[in-house]
């Protein structure tokens, strides 16, 4: 169960060791996205289908089935599921061959009811809670788990909990399995060579977990990690899925900070649209009333408008000043989120704090993301990866000023040539081009050099 420690003060909700969404719980997977269509539905996709041929090795009219298939097999596990009972439940699954569905149950009277749903049946001697149980029995002694068993599953068609064990390491296995006292009769002792490690897409949007469980989301991928809010974490602080370390935050004051993610996890321009997900087009700010859409790993995606910019507002730990404002929702476990304008999907900021919910609305404020990619000398990653070379001015033209680079973090006052004239940046930005009437507000002309 979620514990959600929230108490007002000045009109902003705050979690317990944090703001807005520095929300303190296990760190389980994110939800499944919202508005998750069925595999039925998703079958047309040509991409889908594609997939399945090159994968599973099918046809395409065998790819189409197998969709349907998954489809029936999930509405008939959550029927049986209840009308079982847990103790008479033995889980339920796809056959190998793709095209019939399977129920198994420890009580031969609950036959008919299966195959009234369109399964087959199979009767097994534990239920599906029996072998969970004993499952979190080994999952509790984890800690002492021999290195040389790389993890641990039920497998209901075999109606058994399986631990894996590396080839000379079954003793071991078997060994751990004793000591946590789970019945050895229910558990498969099975040979693998698996060596498990992270491999992990940083996307915006996404949980990430900080020191004993703390919960926060993941701004934008950056170039070697992410940015996100300050009070989520201090520098030196780890994290976990995506493993990382705090190189640098700030807060109060400011609500800002980034993670250097470890080998293995992949930045990528992406934030998570739940579902779907947005590529990051740059960081040109958008205007005062302009439509921006947030994502975090509690309440996902909703949209609003920005209300204002350069916003200060009162936490208990202190004044933050910078802020944008918007009428967009959040709640605990949103924070460090992205904020993206909608008209060309650029970065807008990071969630700080806010009041209301996201079921009577409310009132958010995100830390700007122009500020972080300056302050920490960051690049953010694009749909081009952050890579769009720069253009350069015919040589002396622009003096001694810098080519404008369009992976480039520039801040207010910086000076750059770019196509014959100078410009001074007005504000935080990456990617806005000087001259282009999209930029108008980033930039200033200062004519020809």
């Amino acid at each position: 169960m979620e514990h959600k420690h929230q108490f007002a003060v000045t009109g902003l909700i705050v979690a317990a060791g944090g703001l807005v969404a520095a929300l303190a719980i296990p760190a389980l997977a994110s939800p499944a996205p919202d508005g998750a269509t069925p595999m039925a539905a998703s079958g047309q996709d040509a991409e889908m289908i594609s997939a399945l041929q090159r994968d599973l090795g099918l046809t395409a009219d065998q790819a189409r089935a197998r969709l349907e298939t998954d489809d029936r097999a999930g509405r008939i596990e959550r029927a049986m599921r209840w009308d079982l009972g847990s103790r008479a439940f033995g889980g339920a699954w796809v056959a190998n061959d793709g095209s019939r569905v399977v129920v198994a149950t420890t009580d031969a009277s609950k036959a008919a009811k299966i195959r009234a749903s369109g399964a087959e049946v199979k009767l097994v001697q534990r239920s599906e809670t029996d072998l969970t149980v004993a499952k979190r029995t080994l999952d509790n002694r984890s800690g002492s788990a021999p290195k040389t068993v790389p993890g641990w599953y039920v497998d209901v068609a075999a109606n058994r909990l399986v631990v894996l064990a590396h080839a000379g390491a079954e003793r071991a296995a078997k060994r751990f399995v004793a000591a946590s006292g789970v019945d050895a009769g229910a558990v498969q002792i099975v040979r693998s060579q698996e060596k498990p490690r992270p491999l992990i897409d940083v996307i915006g949007g996404n949980a990430y977990y900080i020191g004993g469980g703390t919960r926060c989301s993941i701004g934008f991928s950056v170039n070697g990690g992410f940015v996100t809010a300050g009070h989520c974490g201090n520098t030196g602080a780890r994290t976990t899925q995506p493993s990382g370390t705090f190189r640098g935050s700030s807060f109060p004051g400011n609500d800002y900070a980034w993670v250097q993610v470890d080998a293995g996890n992949t930045p990528r321009p992406l934030v998570n649209r739940y579902p779907g997900t947005v590529t990051v087009a740059g960081s040109q700010e958008a205007p005062v009333g302009a439509a921006v859409c947030r994502s975090g790993s509690t309440t996902r995606w909703h949209c609003g408008t920005i209300n204002a910019r350069q916003a200060s507002v009162t936490y208990p730990q202190g004044t933050v000043s910078g802020l944008i404002r918007t009428n967009v929702c959040a709640e605990p476990g949103d924070s460090g989120g992205s904020l993206l304008s909608t008209s060309n999907n650029h970065a807008q900021g990071v969630t700080s704090g806010g009041s209301g919910n996201c079921s009577s609305g409310g009132t958010t404020f995100f830390q700007p993301v122009p500020e972080i990619l300056q302050v920490y000398s960051l690049t953010l990653l694009t749909g081009n990866g952050g890579t769009t070379p720069p253009t350069t001015p015919p040589p002396g033209d622009c003096g001694e000023l810098s080519a404008w680079s369009a992976s480039t973090g520039y801040a207010p006052g910086d000076r750059v040539g770019h196509n014959g004239n100078g410009w001074e940046a007005t504000w935080w930005s990456t990617g806005a081009e000087p001259g282009d009437p999209g930029s108008w507000a980033a930039w200033k002309d200062l004519g020809a050099c």
